[in-house]
């Protein structure tokens, strides 16, 4: 015969019941349930300001040089360093190409059209790359440092599942990680001064030849207001019905 352990009293019962219940109070508190970022997107994408290069692909025309659309982009190029940039202007060279003469007469005319643009010959500093593959286009590629904005962490990134495997982050409804990222990457792209994130412009002169006329009319009792006129054809007229 096998003897039956002895049931322990009520109490002991009750004060185990509530031990468990204290340690299970204690996990719950160390349950985070916070996101491990930044809810602000400001903060969780900042744009900062960094020197980086800035720089232009000219693909070599053979015998033309540049045509038209590429003299305008270097013209371009050679005005945004007049006021941004700074250091010399490196043009890299392709080597070992099918058309090393076409690559020659594309660098001697993108010198003429830097000139156009207010920069002289002392500004270029010429080196030689080796294309990946040397079937492939390759340009002449120019490059000057510049202070530019961009976005300081990294867009693409997905650490959570945004299905159904990770429930508490979806009843917390917070912004996941990447939202944000790509637009804010844009906004940083399509800035001209980067300072103009940093701090506003100072006033600009005002407008002495509006301003008098302004001041006319008030004196004269008339509305100073702007009158706008349109006038123009109709769509519905210039299509028919």
């Amino acid at each position: 015969m096998t003897r039956s352990s002895p049931q322990r009293p009520a109490w002991a019962r009750l004060a185990a019941a509530a031990a468990l219940g204290s340690s299970l109070a204690a996990c719950a508190d160390r349950v985070v349930t916070a996101p491990t970022y930044p809810v602000d997107v400001r903060e969780r994408h900042p744009i900062v300001l960094a020197e980086g290069p800035r720089t232009l692909d000219v693909f070599v025309n053979g015998a033309a040089g540049l045509d038209s659309r590429q003299r305008n982009d270097v013209r371009a190029f050679a005005e945004e360093y007049r006021r941004y940039g700074h250091g010399p202007v490196v043009a890299q060279v392709p080597s070992d190409t099918a058309d090393i003469i076409g690559a020659r007469r594309t660098l001697e005319a993108i010198r003429g059209a830097l000139a156009q643009g207010g920069l002289p010959g002392a500004y270029l500093s010429i080196s030689p790359y080796q294309p990946a593959d040397p079937r492939a286009a390759s340009p002449v590629r120019l490059s000057f440092q510049r202070l530019q904005a961009k976005v300081a962490s990294r867009c693409g990134q997905w650490p959570q599942d945004l299905g159904v495997a990770d429930a508490a982050f979806n009843l917390r409804n917070d912004p996941y990680w990447n939202l944000g990222c790509s637009v804010r990457s844009n906004m940083a792209a399509q800035v001209a001064d980067p300072v103009d994130l940093v701090r506003g412009r100072t006033e600009s002169a005002p407008d002495t030849i509006q301003r008098t006329k302004k001041i006319e009319a008030i004196r004269q009792g008339q509305d100073p207001a702007t009158q706008y006129r349109q006038e123009g054809t109709k769509i519905n007229q210039a299509v028919g019905n």
